[in-house]
């Protein structure tokens, strides 16, 4: 009996060693890889956490970047074996449709077109004042946005005050006394009669004290407030006359673009009105605001108006000439803009790419300009950048 009992109690303690023995043995067989990874690098420093695609945007853990991407840790002891970018087999690159080009020095497209409204030179009003009190004895007709000739009738006005002093002159004239006809003369002009006025009546020897009022310019009226009957003072505005010699075509420019405008740039303007019919001239003016709704500034191009066909208000083409200058270009698709940064992929030796941070400027023709971050030469993605970045 106790034979057994002992014999029985050596197995218990050997399949006990044994189970122990499987749990250690298993433990060991299914230890996470990550684990032994952290285990035998629990040793090296950990400079900063960063994202590959923004190298210099550095962080104190782990996370995500500006970008949505997991960040990896910078260690003390990487060196140049993980310098910022990825490596990728030439295989893959060419699986993924990844298309490589060189910066290189060319020309864009020079020139901008922008569409504009015909409006009134603003510098070729005239405005039509009586140069003496008097009544409004006739008008002529007119209405606001008439065209007129110059020298074109307005009203004929009554000036009492004439009468005395043209029958004093008379009566100087006849007497012969030269320096008195010669007072009274000037008198007449400092009451406001014109020297060709004074002179008929000098000829005539008769009163005459109606004057008709007449435009300086030829053009259109912008507003008019005569009426026959009225009471005149003097310098009152009866008449205001815009020429039509030239007019401004107002073009709204986008304000990326505008900065390549200067005054005196060389414009060629064309009117639905007047298919297959271009104007020349030149912008004498860039508007110091701009429209805020649009984001456009108003480029001012001023043209001869031959035969005043072109008329405020129509709609036209504007194409302003450019200046030709090299620059650095590399393919419009191959910028990447984050809304924070701009980028582009850099190409570099032995399959590896690296983001570089670019300051870009004009676009046209597909090309962007890069005006720093990247030099002649250099090697960059077109196309597939984004699949490299994932």
């Amino acid at each position: 009996m106790t034979i057994v009992k002992s014999r029985r109690a050596r197995i218990g303690a050997g399949i006990a060693a044994l189970a122990l023995a499987a749990s250690i043995g298993g433990y060991l067989l299914i230890k996470p890889a990550d684990e032994s990874a952290n285990a035998s690098g629990s040793d090296r420093k950990i400079l900063y956490w960063y994202d590959p695609m923004i190298p210099a945007e550095r962080h104190e853990g782990p996370g995500l970047s500006s970008m949505g991407m997991k960040l990896i840790p910078k260690y003390a002891d990487d060196g140049a074996a993980s310098a910022p970018g990825v490596t990728i087999d030439p295989r893959e690159v060419q699986n993924l449709g990844a298309r490589i080009v060189e910066a290189k020095y060319g020309t864009l497209p020079s020139g901008v077109t922008a569409t504009g409204i015909v409006a009134y030179n603003e510098r070729e009003v005239a405005i039509v004042q009586a140069r003496s009190g008097g009544f409004v004895e006739r008008v002529y007709g007119l209405a606001p946005n008439d065209i007129v000739r110059a020298g074109a009738p307005i009203a004929d006005v009554l000036v009492p005050e004439w009468g005395g002093a043209q029958q004093e002159f008379l009566a100087l004239q006849r007497t012969g006394n030269t320096e008195l006809a010669r007072a009274a003369r000037q008198r007449l002009i400092l009451l406001g009669m014109e020297p060709g006025q004074v002179a008929a009546i000098s000829r005539s020897g008769r009163v005459h004290n109606i004057t008709t009022i007449r435009t300086p310019v030829g053009g259109a009226v912008k507003t008019l407030g005569v009426r026959r009957g009225m009471a005149l003072s003097a310098g009152e505005t009866l008449a205001e006359v815009n020429g039509l010699g030239t007019v401004w075509v107002n073009a709204a420019v986008p304000e990326a673009m505008a900065g390549q405008i200067r005054t005196g740039t060389p414009a060629q303007v064309m009117l639905t009105a007047f298919p297959g019919e271009t104007f020349t001239g030149r912008v004498t003016a860039i508007l110091p605001q701009a429209d805020v709704e649009s984001r456009t500034l108003t480029a001012r191009v001023e043209i001869a108006n031959r035969g005043g066909k072109l008329r405020p208000g129509m709609f036209a083409t504007v194409s302003f000439s450019g200046q030709q200058r090299s620059s650095l270009l590399v393919p419009s698709e191959a910028v990447i803009r984050t809304g924070a940064r701009t980028l582009v992929m850099l190409a570099l030796a032995d399959g590896r790419y690296r983001p570089a941070e670019v300051r870009t400027g004009r676009e046209g023709g597909g090309k962007t300009e890069v005006l720093a971050g990247l030099a002649a030469g250099e090697k960059l993605v077109a196309s597939g950048q984004f699949l490299l970045d994932s």
